[in-house]
């Protein structure tokens, strides 16, 4: 049905039929404005009985030790990752733990890029020079942005800097590094 014929329909001016999402969340708005306080605050959004985790390894195998590195009370070798996984575990990781500036990792157990990356190794994702690359990457894009950033740590610590700069630096960055 054209759009000039369903406007008709609907008893609408006779334009183009074009849904305005603005214009709802105006409407819903005005409406809610009208209605009174709520007696009872909102309800928490974590349950009081916990929370249900949240798997930031992106359902990856988790490294398994041998007869022999129980033997040897070693840990079991990593679980290789390219670049990419790396960073875009780096981004899931700090999404359930959280970001932090200043420090490796507070009292909530938030961390900053390198805390992170340290996290995620000790995890048994990937090796050192997964997590060396993976830096480079990131310090190509910083560098690029302000050559005054001489290094991942500088520019995750820099005032202002928020969660989703760096989020959307690490999904750039494992983009590059798949490509």
């Amino acid at each position: 049905m054209p759009a000039t014929r369903t406007a008709a329909v609907l008893g609408l001016p006779d334009l183009a039929f074009v849904a305005d999402g603005g214009a709802l969340v105006r409407e819903i708005e005005a409406y809610l404005a009208t209605r009174p306080a709520p007696l009872h605050p909102a309800a928490p959004a974590v349950c009081v009985h916990g929370r249900a985790p949240v798997a930031w390894d992106l359902g990856l195998t988790r490294p398994q030790p041998t007869r022999l590195d129980r033997l040897r009370r070693r840990p079991p070798a990593p679980t290789p990752i390219d670049t990419a996984t790396h960073l875009r575990l780096l981004s899931r990781y700090l999404t359930v733990h959280g970001w932090c500036q200043g420090r490796l990792w507070d009292e909530q157990g938030r961390r900053c890029l390198l805390g992170a990356q340290l996290a995620v190794l000790a995890a048994g994702y990937g090796t050192e020079a997964t997590a060396m690359r993976a830096r480079r990457f990131l310090m190509e894009q910083f560098t690029t942005q302000d050559p005054t950033i001489h290094s991942v740590d500088q520019w995750n610590d820099t005032e202002g800097r928020t969660a989703a700069q760096v989020h959307r630096q690490l999904d750039i960055a494992a983009a590059r590094a798949h490509g």
